[in-house]
């Protein structure tokens, strides 16, 4: 078998395309293989597939492809354009890649398997010898393939979250498939435009079968599902609840340790992080360091004991039950004389009717705040990104299940 056949059968050429030479450069560490469509026989146009006679051939394009042992590969051809009928001159297609490709379709599958394995661009760079532009066109194209390849599938569970982008008050907005465990897509801000935007991403059908919004208070979240998805409930979010209730321990807290500290009293010195936990999640150490404290003749006790009670309102099935546990809770975070907690028991009233719906639906950011160390990770590996749509692309890549082969 020579070299031309060898390649042939590598490159799974199929006649009338030819392997019109193969030229070995040791000195450069590479091979080139140079592809031809023979001037006598009809071309095939991309669109109807019809034989249709050559009109000319464009100038040569280069795809690299895999490695052949450690040279590196490429395809040379001077693609013929088909003059058609109906749609008129046009650039054949070609079985090693598609289109607006610099690589072949063999070597991007490669690629992005690297990427999938090592989820660190430079690395899987280093390991194929690419620049970063070359792997970054790699990825764009694979996570437009997936978007373009996602089917008109029902969602019935969608999450709103925010996470931050650049140092200060950058931010992006994620939309996720709760029940499918993937991130559908991500915009820039967390204005109404950004909103909107992702709303804008779902078909009608999808929109229609959505039952549930799960989110924080933010108005924009709020707009944008009453605007798009009027007929689904908004499920205001149970871990975000439970850190504005956090927050508002803390802030007891803070007061009282100043005050404390004042008459050289250092009781709640280094207590932070035990005021945060749920009791359940206490450890033998945190129960021993707990029972030292006088808990009732302290505020922070005080909030801490309104924060760990309201945790029961997650356990309701019926919105009845649940509506008259809230009520009293209610009454006695206001009268507690904190006004940490006070604030948060009004904010949760303002929008209790949208707390209710967790008893039917029962959804939570969960996904889409576990999800956030995983991106954290992603931004880590890149050393952080200063520009939005190559972190939305990196976050889709990993974070999306999309189908992403060529």
């Amino acid at each position: 078998m020579n070299d031309k056949e060898l390649y042939k059968e590598i490159l799974g050429i199929v006649t009338p395309w030819e392997i019109e030479k193969v030229a070995l450069d040791i000195d450069n560490d590479r091979v080139d293989i140079f592809l031809g469509w023979p001037y006598l026989h009809d071309g095939i146009c991309p669109v109807c597939k019809k034989e249709c006679k050559i009109h000319d051939r464009r100038d040569e394009r280069i795809w690299r492809h895999l490695d052949t042992c450690q040279l590196k590969t490429f395809i040379h051809c001077r693609t013929p354009r088909t003059i058609c009928s109906e749609h008129k001159i046009l650039t054949m297609e070609v079985p090693w890649a598609e289109d607006m490709s610099r690589f072949t379709k063999q070597f991007e599958m490669i690629a992005i398997k690297f990427l999938e394995a090592s989820e660190n661009r430079k690395k899987t760079a280093e390991n194929l010898r690419l620049s970063w532009d070359e792997l970054n066109h790699i990825m764009t194209k694979a996570v437009k393939r997936g978007l373009e390849r996602r089917e008109d599938e029902p969602i019935k569970y969608i999450g709103m979250d925010e996470k931050s982008f650049l140092k200060g008050q950058n931010y992006i907005t994620v939309m996720t498939d709760t029940e499918g465990k993937r991130i559908l897509d991500i915009a820039q801000g967390r204005n109404t435009e950004a909103v909107n935007t992702l709303w804008e991403g779902l078909t009608e059908n999808q929109k229609t079968g959505i039952e549930a919004v799960s989110m924080d208070f933010w108005k924009a979240f709020i707009t944008g599902a009453k605007k798009h998805v009027p007929d689904a409930s908004i499920v205001h979010d149970r871990f975000h609840i439970e850190n504005y209730l956090n927050k508002a321990v803390d802030k007891v807290r803070k007061g009282e340790h100043k005050e404390l500290k004042f008459r050289k009293d250092t009781t709640l010195a280094g207590t932070k992080y035990l005021w945060l936990k749920s009791k359940k999640n206490f450890t033998k150490n945190n129960k021993s360091d707990f029972r030292k404290l006088n808990i009732d003749q302290l505020a922070v006790g005080r909030a801490w004991n309104r924060k760990e009670l309201f945790r029961h309102f997650w356990s309701y099935r019926y919105e009845g039950s649940a509506r008259k546990f809230f009520k009293k809770w209610y009454f006695s975070a206001t009268h507690s004389r904190l006004q940490p907690v006070i604030d948060v028991a009004k904010m949760l009233k303002r929008h209790i009717e949208n707390i209710l719906t967790y008893v039917k639906h029962r959804i939570t950011n969960a996904f889409a705040e576990g999800i956030n160390s995983r991106i954290q990770h992603i931004k880590a590996t890149a050393r952080g990104f200063r520009n939005f749509e190559n972190y939305r692309t990196s976050i889709l890549f990993y974070c999306g299940k999309l189908n992403l082969y060529p």
